[in-house]
């Protein structure tokens, strides 16, 4: 009866997301608000979807810039007031002033999305910046995405219109009464100092063009032009629920020199997402140019050659005293600055940079574990990954963010293991699923990229490992966080790319993509060297499967479970027909990856398990335990080697700087996870794809994972793994339950391990080997809760609470 209920539930809500779009209530959320902007983009001068590239072919089009331009609205409010809120979007992005004040702390709000479907608005409470009288709301509006023109760098050129504004205040009076204020044709509106504005270009800023107390009441603006009233439509306006981008550390100059062409270069010692902000004094009219970069070149400049440029961040000064800026509406990824001073004809005075400094920007989901241990290397190795993350978290998952910016798929659910223990994504990966739900094409094709701004072509936009992104990470989403309702929302895309993907298969057989992207084999990287396509696009065809096979049941369709087991079986029989010798256990090639995803999907034979990884632990050891797998494949071999007993492989393949991997991108200076392993100098120099390693440090090292069958770590296992000269771990995890704990230190053959595990969970102790028959000196807990009296070969079970246990070996 219960399993009935849940089909005819879970089949009411499949039918609401498969037919209808999410709307706002446009009466209330809205009122009588117009979208306004200071020009119009006529329908034949769009750009949509966007162009890859220059954008050179288009003609006239996307040639102009884009106007930035500022809002304002003086409004009186005649009575007490109790409460007031706004709601506002501004697209691309927006900057929200009420009375003079900076409303929040957001950056590039509202977030990105697949702007033919939907986009965001925001909601603030401005109750304790209104007073009684006249008041006055300001705006600032940037491009973002929305709008990219033909000038400096950029990835695409897209055109859905220029900036514009939409806003209603609600102001709730003491007396019972309420009105509001919104955007319509009594707004005024004029071109904003911001000259240039480019997401991939950078900002340009001439602060002679200021008008003090623009954002203020009495201000006169008999000078600015009343707005044009657009008739787009608000019903594709959503509230955005994940954490915004936010400024969210400064970096100071660590060093400044002087490159061998004389240059002046800044070194702000960390490569990271973010902005500038300068303090200068001079000269009106001289221009402070910088030009950001991650590398320099052999004779010390920047050349933007692995971010793409140019890429500039200009301002004119006004010669007013000590002046301040940063760029608002773009960021790049950066560590250097090349910065220029430009004087006026007949300067007569030099003008100083008096600071300037590097604000890292990204995500705000909130950081919810921390990891550390006696190793410095591997310390190293998870700041350098984290830095790679961090500097990719954005309003999608980033693979960079200089050069592209843009939410490639395969990295979501291959790196989400490990962003999921360091940041709380929950918010973030369901964005990440509607902007799937959004960009899916009416084939059932997922594109590799979502929001998919710009069609690339063959595997850059079909490649069967990225667009799976669509099955995998609602179900990764259910299981860390018991997120049913993704599941449930995200079905009916799921079923669609795999029927798709069924479309594209010759005889249950996927042969198409880019493979393991970025392996490293004999040539330069790129598309997969070392293993086929057909094994890493089949292999994630049947995991796919599995995982849908595994949701039908879930939500209660026993149809939808029989047809998946079976189409598993069709691909699994032909895959192992094709790839796999049942008498040696060689797969494929014999590559770490041609050997590491079927095993961890479950395609090899339950009986030829063990045959299979031995072959792969000794391919491995055969070749100087060097890696070689790539972005997709080093997710699976890091998994079924951990979870197999052989951590001490994972540490031989990473505690080590001669050979391309973690260590030898530290050696040659990174400080952020680089595209390549090899951290070559003409691509990324900040990218999170390879960054898997950081899971084990939690779930290997730290032994923090949960069992097979839980969800949302509610029966949790706690296993360390000492390998190697580590001798002690510092580990924990806030999960959707409470923190978990494991920390551990090995000290003359003992073996203690401090550990935390939440209410409403239990976990499985798992001792390390050397320690399962070992003689426990005693057991201190924190709490009124016992340990089990079986204690079986180091293994036992316990509650909630805190506990020490202290462990001699034999």
């Amino acid at each position: 009866m219960k399993i009935l209920l849940l089909s005819s539930l879970a089949a009411i809500l499949l039918m609401c997301f498969e037919n209808t779009t999410p709307k706002v209530e446009t009466s209330s959320t809205w009122a009588n608000a117009r979208w306004i902007a200071y020009e119009q983009l006529e329908d034949n001068m769009k750009v949509v979807p966007a162009v890859h590239g220059s954008g050179n072919e288009l003609g006239d089009k996307c040639i102009k810039r884009s106007t930035v331009p500022m809002f304002r609205k003086e409004f009186e409010v005649s009575d007490d007031i109790e409460h007031a809120t706004i709601n506002i979007s501004g697209l691309g992005h927006y900057e929200l002033y009420i009375n003079g004040s900076k409303v929040g702390d957001r950056f590039l709000s509202p977030g990105w999305s697949f702007y033919q479907k939907h986009a965001f608005y925001n909601t603030y409470n401005i109750t304790g910046l209104l007073k009684k009288g006249q008041n006055t709301i300001g705006v600032l509006v940037g491009n973002g995405f929305y709008n990219i023109n033909r000038e400096r760098y950029r990835k695409l050129v897209v055109a859905y219109g220029y900036p514009k504004l939409i806003f209603n205040i609600t102001i709730n009076h003491s007396d019972g009464t309420t009105n509001n204020i919104v955007s319509d044709e009594q707004c005024k509106v004029t071109p904003s100092p911001i000259t240039f504005s480019s997401i991939y270009g950078g900002e340009d800023y001439d602060a002679n063009l200021e008008q003090k107390g623009w954002d203020t009441s009495g201000f006169d603006d008999s000078a600015w032009q009343k707005p044009v009233i657009l008739f787009d439509s608000i019903e594709t306006l959503m509230p955005e629920e994940d954490y915004p981008l936010k400024i969210i550390q400064e970096f100071k100059t660590q060093k400044v020199f002087t490159s061998k062409t004389g240059n002046t270069i800044y070194d702000f010692g960390q490569n990271a997402s973010g902005i500038i902000s300068i303090r200068v004094q001079g000269n009106k009219g001289t221009l402070i140019r910088m030009r950001p970069d991650e590398l320099l070149n052999e004779e010390g400049n920047v050349t933007q050659k692995s971010g793409g440029g140019p890429y500039e961040f200009n301002y004119i000064l006004k010669g007013d005293g000590v002046e301040i800026w940063q760029p608002r509406f773009t960021y790049y990824g950066f560590r250097y600055a090349d910065v220029e001073i430009i004087e006026p004809d007949h300067a007569d005075t030099k003008t100083e940079i008096v600071e300037i400094k590097m604000l890292h920007t990204r995500n705000s989901s909130p950081v919810v574990g921390s990891f550390s241990c006696s190793d410095t290397l591997f310390n190293q190795i998870f700041e350098l990954i984290n830095w790679g993350i961090k500097s990719n978290m954005a309003s999608v998952t980033t693979d960079c963010p200089h050069r592209e910016k843009l939410g490639w798929l395969e990295q979501t659910y291959l790196i989400g293991p490990s962003m999921h223990y360091n940041f709380d994504i929950h918010a973030l990966y369901n964005k990440i699923v509607d902007d799937m739900i959004d960009s899916q094409l009416a084939s059932g094709l997922v594109p590799d990229i979502a929001p998919e701004y710009v069609p690339f072509a063959d595997g850059f936009r079909d490649s069967p490992e990225w667009g799976s992104a669509s099955v995998i990470i609602a179900w990764q989403l259910y299981k860390w966080y018991g997120d049913e309702e993704v599941l449930i929302r995200a079905y009916p895309m799921m079923k669609r790319y795999v029927e798709y993907l069924k479309s594209k298969a010759s005889n249950n057989l996927l042969d198409y993509g880019l493979g393991d992207w970025y392996d490293l084999g004999p040539k330069h990287p790129g598309v997969a060297q070392l293993t086929p396509k057909a094994v890493t696009a089949t292999s994630v065809y049947y995991y796919d499967l599995i995982i849908l096979g595994k949701i039908a049941n879930i939500l209660g369709y026993p149809d939808d479970v029989q047809k998946y087991e079976e189409q598993a079986k069709n691909v699994q029989a032909a895959f192992l027909k094709k790839f796999y010798n049942s008498k040696t256990g060689v797969c494929s090639t014999g590559s770490q990856t041609a050997y590491a995803m079927p095993l961890y999907t479950g395609i090899i034979p339950k009986e030829d398990e063990k045959l299979v990884f031995n072959n792969l632990v000794n391919t491995i050891i055969e070749n100087d335990y060097a890696l070689t797998s790539g972005d997709i494949g080093y997710h699976f071999l890091v998994r079924i080697l951990s979870e197999n007993g052989r951590s001490d492989i994972l540490y031989k393949m990473n505690n080590r700087s001669d050979r391309p991997g973690y260590g030898y991108q530290l050696k040659k200076g990174a400080t952020s996870l680089t595209e390549s392993w090899a951290a070559l100098a003409d691509v990324s120099n900040n990218h999170m794809m390879l960054g898997h390693l950081m899971e084990w440090f939690y779930s290997g090292l730290g032994g923090i994972y949960q069992e097979s069958n839980s969800v949302a770590y509610t029966n949790i296992i706690i296993a360390p793994k000492p390998v190697g000269t580590v001798g002690w771990v510092k580990c924990s995890y806030n999960s959707s339950k409470g923190v978990i704990s494991s920390d551990w230190k090995i000290e003359s053959n003992v073996f203690t391990l401090n550990i935390e595990v939440p209410a409403e969970a239990s976990a499985k102790i798992i001792l390390p080997e050397a320690y399962k028959n070992a003689i426990f000196e005693r057991m201190d807990l924190n709490s009124q809760n016992s340990i089990e009296e079986n204690i079986s070969e180091g293994v036992f079970k316990i509650q909630s609470g805190k506990y020490k246990i202290v462990a001699r070996a034999d």
